[in-house]
């Protein structure tokens, strides 16, 4: 059975955040890693600093909507150092 994560990659470089889902995440920051046009392809130094499993991609999907819905900084760095009350249990 597949599962598929949601993800938030970060850039000590652009000192920013990637939010993304998949269902492979090593292939996933490999690919975000190389030189490739698009906003991850300036740098090479991304690096997987918090992730969730889910068994369907929807799911994994829905959850990476709702946090970019909150275009907070700060928002994303609780749930990561899991201060967030949003965290899924």
């Amino acid at each position: 059975m597949e599962k598929y994560c949601f993800y938030i990659l970060r850039s000590k470089t652009l000192d920013k955040f990637y939010i993304g889902h998949t269902s492979s995440l090593e292939e996933r920051l490999r690919k975000h890693n190389s030189n490739h046009k698009g906003f991850t392809g300036k740098v090479n130094d991304w690096r997987i600093v918090y992730s969730e499993e889910y068994a369907t991609k929807e799911e994994a999907y829905s959850r990476e909507r709702l946090v970019k819905k909150w275009k907070s900084k700060v928002r994303i760095q609780e749930l990561i150092l899991g201060k967030s009350s949003e965290h899924p249990d």
